[in-house]
């Protein structure tokens, strides 16, 4: 469309423009200046539209349109009061326009007032002849703020008047999906099917419903009929072979991610399922080329990064998981899962610092379970750094009060550092949950003392 009008509108643009560079003063009509304006908003191109939208109003200034363009200029650039001012003034001028109902939503919806914006769309729907953007908007309003049986009244609004309304029916699945209404989605889908039967986004949506439901016989029958109703329709292949994949059809699986790579552009997503799949059916020098592929495509693909550090982690090869962890995070540096591979594979390197620096990024991502406060407290006993073991340790407590395994932890820090009171205190405290296990006593040497520990043991306080 913008193709078409750009041609028709070609002299004028070239005069506006002109008129930009030259400061020479041509006279537009109201109408040509709204055509230019949404030329401008069509393409992105808003400073330009802005100074179509000055320049216009500067010779029409009660130009309705013109006004409504500059107050949805006001929205977009956050400013709220002068845009409520302007459609306050538009109002006086035009107060049955339906516009400015639209951008008090917006506004309203921008600023978080969904009320406001549900109150100012309603107004709307009464005076508009075309209700359906109008349901649209209430829906997605309705759906903003978590109203999903509003939200689903709108969107059915929107689907039973144009079934082709792909936007609204996938926002009313939703709906359906939040509400546990299963069945209502499925009536809905089927009752499109019924009007056509080669709706190849109806029979996707049932697969992936069905997928959900475990109803993996109906599930590829639907994508089945998906394909069939357009053979080119990459998600019904995606969803076909995310569930063959599941079901342990590996090879089959392989076929449809190819397929769906063959209709569409390259996807560091198939590479990386079609890398799996070779994975699993032990295949691991292709398995391992198409994961490669994944990330040579998208850099920051992290399930690609982490797929090739397990691999490797499982082999026990830990200088080349090492190596795919370190490349992801640069990437990914905020991947909690990348942060645990290079929590591991540091610690079977025997690379203390390296595994407090993985703690460290992982209890800040907010990852404080057992096993990541246990490796952080051992990082420094490794190192022997007593005062800061005891530092983590005693947070680690903090959230993990009975944790024995912690507490002898404690115990031995305060050992390590003279403090046999505390040490003895803790000592006792975690000995009634737990018996001290050779592990944890190899992390203080002084542990290894037998009358050291003896005393420790047997002491009262």
């Amino acid at each position: 469309m913008f193709e078409s009008n750009s041609e028709e509108l070609k002299p004028s643009i070239e005069k506006f423009e002109q008129m930009l560079k030259t400061n020479h003063i041509y006279f537009f009509d109201a109408q040509e200046f709204e055509d230019i304006v949404l030329h401008y908003i069509g393409y992105g191109q808003n400073q330009l539209a802005k100074k179509a939208i000055k320049m216009g109003l500067d010779q029409h200034p009660h130009d309705i349109e013109l006004l409504l363009f500059q107050s949805e200029m006001l929205i977009i650039d956050d400013k709220y009061e002068a845009a409520q001012a302007l459609l306050n003034y538009i109002e006086s001028l035009s107060p049955l326009n339906e516009e400015i109902f639209l951008q008090r939503a917006t506004l309203a919806s921008k600023k978080g007032i969904h009320e406001i914006a549900v109150d100012n769309l309603n107004k709307a729907l009464n005076i508009t002849e075309d209700p359906l953007e109008i349901w649209n908007l209430l829906g997605m309003e309705y759906l903003l703020a978590e109203d999903y049986h509003n939200a689903e009244y709108f969107f059915k609004n929107c689907v039973l008047d144009n079934s082709d309304d792909y936007p609204a029916l996938y926002n009313l699945l939703y709906c359906y999906e939040q509400l546990q209404q299963k069945e209502k989605a499925i009536n809905t889908l089927n009752w499109i099917l019924e009007k056509n039967p080669y709706n190849e986004v109806a029979w996707h949506q049932l697969g992936r419903i069905y997928a959900r439901s475990k109803n993996y016989k109906e599930a590829l029958s639907a994508f089945d009929f998906a394909i069939i109703s357009d053979d080119t329709f990459t998600g019904a292949y995606i969803e076909k072979g995310k569930l063959l994949e599941k079901t342990g059809r590996l090879n089959e699986a392989i076929s449809n991610y190819q397929i769906a790579l063959n209709t569409n552009d390259p996807s560091a997503f198939l590479w990386h399922r079609i890398g799996n799949c070779h994975l699993t059916l032990g295949n691991d020098n292709l398995g391992i080329q198409f994961l490669r592929k994944a990330i040579q495509l998208e850099p920051s693909f992290e399930r690609a990064w982490n797929k090739l550090a397990g691999f490797y982690i499982k082999k026990k090869d830990y200088r080349k998981a090492k190596y795919y962890v370190l490349k992801g995070l640069k990437s990914n540096s905020d991947c909690i899962s990348l942060w645990k591979k290079s929590m591991i594979i540091h610690r079977f390197l025997t690379e203390y610092e390296e595994v407090i620096h993985a703690c460290q990024n992982l209890i800040a991502l907010e990852h404080r379970n057992l096993d990541t406060w246990m490796h952080y407290i051992d990082g420094h006993l490794y190192l022997k750094e007593w005062s800061l073991a005891l530092k983590v340790a005693l947070k680690a407590l903090d959230q993990f009060k009975q944790n024995a395994f912690i507490e002898f932890r404690v115990a031995g820090c305060y050992y390590e550092l003279n403090q046999n009171f505390k040490a003895q205190f803790h000592f006792q405290n975690a000995k009634r949950k737990k018996p001290l296990s050779k592990f944890v006593a190899s992390l203080f040497p002084n542990f290894l003392n037998k009358k050291k520990l003896k005393k420790l043991e047997n002491s009262e306080f």
